[in-house]
């Protein structure tokens, strides 16, 4: 689970400089001026981004999940207001297991400087569904997005830490979803049902879901979710 840390980027002030003006030398006749040039203000590298309070707002709301379905208090948390310090951690081989949770996400190595996230569980069927947006600075969440297509290679299969048994993982590009997307399915013969993980990056934002609803690997729930989000966050950042 994350643990964000406060963070707010330092700004410089501008101070008036005065300008001695040196006394003309009465030997020469020549006069010495000496200047500095003005310091700038440093950029806010999270100008523009959300925080993490506004990104829980573009979360899909409790009635967009089926009867049966309510949220997990222990799974739901964001960055508040504040933003946090981003951070990647490079290995050499990703920790799959990693994608058998809710915040799978992490999977990548990075972090953002802000996000939201919740979980909701059908009691009846134990049926799971998350969803999380995380916001990165530049152009890092376009890089998220190529490191999972790497990520379906990189763990084509994996053990269940809970049942043991081995997990195959194929991965696939999802056009029509935000600016691009991309589908990892879940299997393994030891499950009544796969999974399905969708990341989506929308600008600076990645949206990521996990379904196991339905009896088609939680796919159409995820791909609708998704949508769900993504269009809310477009309201979100018009409302900046």
């Amino acid at each position: 689970m994350r643990h964000p840390s406060p963070y707010r980027p330092a700004r410089t002030l501008l101070a008036a400089a005065l300008l001695p003006l040196a006394l003309a030398a009465c030997s020469s006749g020549t006069s010495d001026h000496s200047s500095s040039a003005p310091t700038k203000a440093a950029k806010d590298p999270d100008a523009g981004l959300l925080t993490g309070a506004r990104l829980k707002k573009a979360l899909a709301p409790a009635s967009f999940f089926a009867s049966g379905f309510a949220v997990d208090p222990d799974g739901a948390r964001d960055s508040g207001a504040a933003y946090t310090a981003p951070s990647a951690s490079a290995a050499a081989k990703p920790d799959c297991s990693l994608l058998g949770g809710t915040s799978w996400i992490t999977v990548t190595g990075v972090s953002g400087v802000s996000f939201a996230q919740n979980d909701y569980v059908s009691k009846a069927t134990s049926e799971d569904i998350a969803q999380e947006i995380d916001t990165f600075r530049g152009t890092t969440a376009a890089e998220v997005l190529k490191d999972l297509e790497e990520t379906a290679t990189a763990c084509a299969t994996f053990t269940d830490t809970q049942t043991h048994s081995q997990v195959k993982v194929t991965g696939a590009a999802t056009p029509g979803l935000g600016d691009t997307a991309y589908t990892l399915t879940l299997t393994d013969s030891a499950w009544q049902n796969g999974t399905t993980l969708i990341a989506v990056r929308s600008g600076t934002d990645v949206v990521s879901v996990m379904s196991t609803d339905g009896h088609d690997n939680g796919a159409a729930t995820a791909a609708k979710l998704a949508a769900r989000i993504v269009t809310s966050l477009r309201g979100e950042h018009q409302r900046a």
